[in-house]
């Protein structure tokens, strides 16, 4: 599922925060597995992260496929990766907090890959990030109109 937020919450041990809507399908996938990774993508990832946002989990459907994304299981804990993503964090589920309408996951970071372009700090040479900013009527994104206009 696209996310709107996600944060670091902890060095040590390595905790990680994503907010997942109380109706989420991945909710449900998550909690119970006890698992869930995060992929960062880049904006030409746009078209199937609109695919992506737009449809809901059912059972025994591939819904990152079906948005035409290629995905292989994670090494650490088996959690879904996008192939092509530019960082990726496996983490197992610590806690999963009410908080208003979504929930807090906070997972412990075991696995992390990036691309070069993360070394030392995020240097955005070859990584354009594709930020999603939520469903208000229809998928609101921040990426290459933006950044053109700057």
């Amino acid at each position: 599922m696209p996310v709107v937020s996600y944060l670091a919450l902890s060095a040590e041990p390595p905790l990680f925060g994503v907010s997942c809507s109380k109706d989420s399908f991945t909710l449900r996938i998550a909690s119970a597995s006890g698992a869930f990774s995060l992929c960062l993508l880049g904006e030409e990832y746009a078209g199937p992260i609109g695919a992506l946002a737009s449809s809901t989990g059912r059972r025994g459907a591939d819904k990152l496929a079906d948005a035409g994304l290629r995905h292989r299981r994670g090494s650490r804990l088996g959690a879904p990766i996008i192939v092509g993503s530019a960082a990726t964090l496996e983490c197992s589920l610590q806690r999963s907090l009410a908080l208003g309408d979504h929930f807090l996951l906070v997972g412990k970071i075991e696995a992390a890959l990036a691309t070069s372009d993360f070394r030392g700090y995020w240097r955005f040479k070859s990584y354009h990030p594709l930020l999603y900013t939520g469903w208000q009527g229809g998928l609101s994104l921040y990426g290459k109109v933006s950044r053109r206009t700057r």
